[in-house]
């Protein structure tokens, strides 16, 4: 530990019990805790002298002058950052539980991520917070046109997250004498032969690429779609050019809201309408990635006051993004309050995220 965070080894042995403590017990940590929990080899009055030295560093305070010691978010920052040991007992459990529980084969991926939400939250006992796939990142699963009206054609778009998005467009007529158009019967099964033919030449292709296709690859008979398709697909691909709020899956409420930190009804209030009606206020710090020390966990851990949202900064905010290939397209998080155990949150959160990445790669192949 260098600059401002240099601590003798003595004063790292008390932060790390005092967290260890805090975290374990609610309750304000005393000297005599330590001595008696914690093999310190190292008398009551030199725990009092080191936790004194740590207080006057902003690392602890005492909510009451009788009180014990309680860690402030920048003793959990030096904690987090340079004196916790990951535990992997909790990621395996997760891994398990995942590959035991989640069905991919039968399962909307929707389904898949709000089963994983649930996991993860039983495990923690925090609230877990996944958002499915960016629609910008998304490629083709499946398309459709079908015929809605004489000379209209809605184009239906599925993309491999299970999101659709629907477009309407005019039919040329396939001559120029005059008539307005094929009959009904057979303009459907032309329009299921084009459906066919572009799920064929289309699927798992990024949506945003599809615009730079060469149309004039269509067959003949194709031909007077094609100028309509690629203005369908450069439309939508601007509309979905910008990162979007996904949907969200979200387990854990209730068994966070039993920690003692939650006990002011505004408090709540406050963290259930961020939840359930303002999640794009979300969305900026569940995609950061990690500049902190350690950042090669690719895991960000936000703590109290370094939240900028109101409701959470009395709690903390763990999260990673889950990958596509090289491109990241969602975002796995866990919230709690910042009394958390951050050795099995955060390698819970990294043992996720890498566990969508592989299935969704699989996914590919």
């Amino acid at each position: 530990m260098t600059g401002q965070f240099a601590l003798t080894d003595r004063q790292q042995q008390i932060l790390w019990a005092t967290v260890r403590h805090y975290i374990a017990t609610a309750e304000p940590v005393g000297s005599k805790s330590l001595v008696d929990d914690y093999n310190l080899s190292v008398s009551s009055a030199t725990i009092r002298s080191g936790m004194g030295l740590l207080e006057k560093a902003g690392m602890l305070y005492q909510p009451h002058t009788s009180a014990g010691r309680v860690p402030s978010d920048f003793g959990y920052r030096v904690y987090v950052d340079y004196l916790m040991t990951p535990s992997d007992t909790l990621a395996d459990q997760a891994q398990r539980l995942f590959t035991e529980r989640l069905n991919w084969e039968t399962w909307s991926l929707e389904a898949v991520l709000r089963g994983a939400a649930q996991i993860l939250s039983t495990l923690s006992g925090y609230i877990t917070l996944i958002s499915l796939p960016q629609l910008h990142t998304a490629s083709l699963r499946h398309l459709q046109l079908l015929q809605v009206d004489p000379g209209q054609v809605m184009l239906i778009v599925v993309t491999d997250a299970y999101q659709t998005q629907s477009m309407l467009m005019s039919v040329p007529s396939p001559d120029d004498d005059g008539e307005d158009g094929l009959d009904p019967d057979i303009l459907d099964r032309e329009l299921q032969i084009l459906s066919n033919f572009l799920n064929s030449q289309l699927r798992g292709k990024a949506i945003a690429d599809l615009a730079a296709l060469d149309w004039g690859e269509l067959d003949r008979q194709f031909q007077r779609y094609a100028d309509s398709l690629k203005t369908l697909f450069v439309d939508l691909a601007q509309r979905l050019e910008q990162p979007l709020m996904s949907p969200m899956a979200i387990s854990g409420l209730a068994e966070v809201l039993r920690q003692p930190e939650f006990t002011e009804l505004q408090q709540i209030q406050s963290l259930v309408q961020l939840l359930e009606e303002e999640q794009e206020q979300l969305f900026p710090l569940i995609f950061e990635p990690s500049e902190r020390p350690g950042g090669d966990r690719r895991v960000n851990v936000r703590i109290g006051s370094e939240n900028p949202l109101e409701p959470i900064r009395s709690c903390t905010l763990v999260s990673a993004t889950y990958r596509r290939g090289s491109q990241a397209v969602g975002s796995l998080s866990l919230l709690g309050p910042t009394r958390m155990t951050y050795d099995g949150a955060i390698t819970m959160v990294q043992a996720a995220a890498d566990y969508l990445s592989h299935q969704l790669s699989l996914m590919d192949s």
